[in-house]
């Protein structure tokens, strides 16, 4: 007797535990029906505030402004506490009981991996979670149908995921430009960040604006169309760079002041770096041709879309010799001499830094003598012991 009663039991197997987990199960579809019931009534509201907000704004005056605003910012904020209610109440508790479905597990898996960020990226796990509390509201209503409620929403939902964004992209401007930042996260990780944020942002929002009103993303339907040859298939290292580039040029119209031109520059910096260390490491002549295609690119784009409009330079010789630059660019027609120009450009600066460039140094005048810009000299001289010695001069 006293054997079997210190037996442990396993939890799982015990009466009052089947008891709790079938209760807990019937409960779910009730918290679920509550809590859709509570989005819906408070997402109602905060659709009132936003459209009495939209409709009579610019005629109020300050005062009555203000209390308007405070009302909507008031009903936002209790709206996406019925989203937060909802997930930590019925979704945690399907998964949990394992009769969630993929997207419901997907969903707290994603959650998590946001809130994770509260202790050392709070700004970042601020604007994230409320993007991904919208997002999340969102797919719900577009599984139900592009009905009334989708075109009511979409205007309210496309003015808060901007703002988020713009905060998104303007903190990780901050912290590049942030010399004390830089100690607790590598440049890198930033930079990364940066296209990965922009790139969520032309995948997930650009086609409902163009669906929405066309007409005000007329300036980067071009960019935006061009991205489409980067959807099929697994990107190889060229194919990816070449997609940062254009997320770049993007950003110059979309992000101007969440991604001002001083980072906007260290970014297209950063992309220049990463090609000339793929034209370094490509294996074949091909992927070698390949690259630099990929480089006269990026520097054209660099120097037409971003230091043509740079009015500030930090010293008067860099502002004189961009324009020298910029003549001969505007004076050649020819696509082969393009390139010469900007190889011969970039050998400027990399014989000016003093960092070791010395292998795409090499590479860029084995370049420029295959195309006839660079002659190679032979020297020739006597040694100690009376034979001659030659030494190629590329100049």
């Amino acid at each position: 007797m006293e054997e079997r009663s210190l037996r442990v039991l396993n939890a799982n197997t015990t009466f009052f535990s089947k008891i709790s987990t079938t209760i807990s199960k019937l409960l779910v579809p009730t918290k679920v029906g509550i809590n859709g019931m509570l989005i819906s009534l408070k997402r109602n509201n905060v659709l009132k505030s936003y459209e009495v907000l939209q409709e009579k704004g610019e005629a109020l005056v300050k005062d009555k402004k203000e209390i308007l605003t405070k009302k909507y910012e008031d009903t936002y904020a209790l709206y996406l506490e019925a989203i937060d209610k909802y997930i930590m109440d019925s979704v945690y508790t399907r998964v949990k009981n394992n009769n969630a479905s993929d997207f419901e597990k997907n969903a707290l898996s994603k959650y998590y991996e946001i809130t994770s960020l509260k202790e050392n990226e709070y700004i970042e796990y601020k604007h994230r979670k409320q993007k991904y509390l919208l997002e999340l509201d969102f797919e719900g209503i577009k599984l139900n149908g592009k009905g009334k409620l989708y075109n009511r929403y979409v205007p309210f939902y496309l003015s808060k995921v901007d703002v988020l964004y713009k905060a998104i992209l303007k903190n990780y401007s901050v912290k590049l430009s942030d010399t004390i930042s830089a100690k607790t996260i590598s440049k890198d990780k930033l930079y990364n960040k940066v296209f990965k944020t922009l790139e969520e942002y032309v995948d997930e929002i650009m086609p409902i604006k163009i669906e929405f009103d066309k007409d005000k993303c007329k300036d980067v339907l071009e960019e935006y169309e061009e991205l489409d040859k980067f959807e099929v298939g697994k990107l190889d290292e060229i194919n990816y760079m070449e997609k940062n580039m254009l997320l770049l040029g993007i950003s110059r119209k979309l992000f101007t002041h969440s991604l001002p031109l001083v980072v906007a520059e260290q970014c297209y910096i950063e992309l220049l770096k990463r090609t000339r260390n793929l034209i370094v490491n490509a294996k074949s002549q091909d992927k070698r041709d390949e690259t630099y295609e990929l480089f006269v690119k990026l520097v054209e784009d660099y120097n037409v879309k971003l230091l043509s409009t740079k009015i500030y330079w930090e010293r008067p010789q860099e502002r004189t010799e961009y324009k020298e630059f910029w003549d001969k660019y505007k004076a050649i027609k020819d696509e082969r001499q393009k390139e010469i120009l900007f190889i011969k450009e970039d050998l400027k600066r990399l014989n000016r830094s003093t960092n070791d460039y010395m292998s795409i140094i090499k590479l860029h005048k084995e370049r420029l003598v295959s195309m006839g810009a660079m002659r190679e000299l032979k020297n020739s001289s006597k040694t100690m012991s009376g034979r001659y010695a030659k030494k190629c001069v590329k100049c």
